[in-house]
């Protein structure tokens, strides 16, 4: 008996670092897309996209779908934004609720709070809720479809 539990434990050792490395990359994918979007840098953000990528947001119109989805989504953002005064947009990701990693696949859940200004004047929208599927590739994770749920 105390053989098995010997084993187990090694297993466990061995496997926990490569699984938290895993949930790191995959995590730091996510941030990508944030940290690029936070500074402007629409071209970082969408890198942090794999090219066939599926989105649901709370603009108009609402999914964007398949090849060239996060490009066309933040088209989508940077026209929605003029159009209705908004400027100066920061998402802050909080402490994940999940960061789930199966093989190549990842799933990641996190509040999000999204400041920004409106015609000027400071807005911050907390409760929200970030979630991102991952697929890990050659290139390493990638996000193949997220959504945005205001609180």
């Amino acid at each position: 008996m105390l053989r098995i539990l010997a084993v187990l434990a090694a297993a466990f050792l061995v496997t926990a670092p490569a699984l938290a490395t895993e949930q790191t990359d995959a995590m730091a994918a996510a941030k990508q897309f944030v940290d690029g979007f936070n500074k402007g840098d629409i071209k970082s953000a969408v890198a942090a996209c794999a090219d066939q990528t599926s989105i649901i947001d709370d603009f108009a119109p609402h999914h964007w779908n398949g090849p060239g989805a996060c490009a066309k989504w933040a088209d989508d953002f940077g026209a929605f934004a003029k159009a209705n005064g908004v400027t100066d947009g920061v998402v802050t990701l909080g402490k994940a609720r999940h960061v789930d990693v199966t093989g190549d696949r990842a799933y990641i859940v996190s509040p999000a709070i999204f400041a920004y200004k409106l015609k000027g004047k400071p807005v911050k929208e907390g409760g929200a809720t970030f979630t991102f599927a991952l697929q890990k590739g050659a290139t390493g994770w990638r996000i193949v479809g997220w959504t945005w749920a205001k609180g």
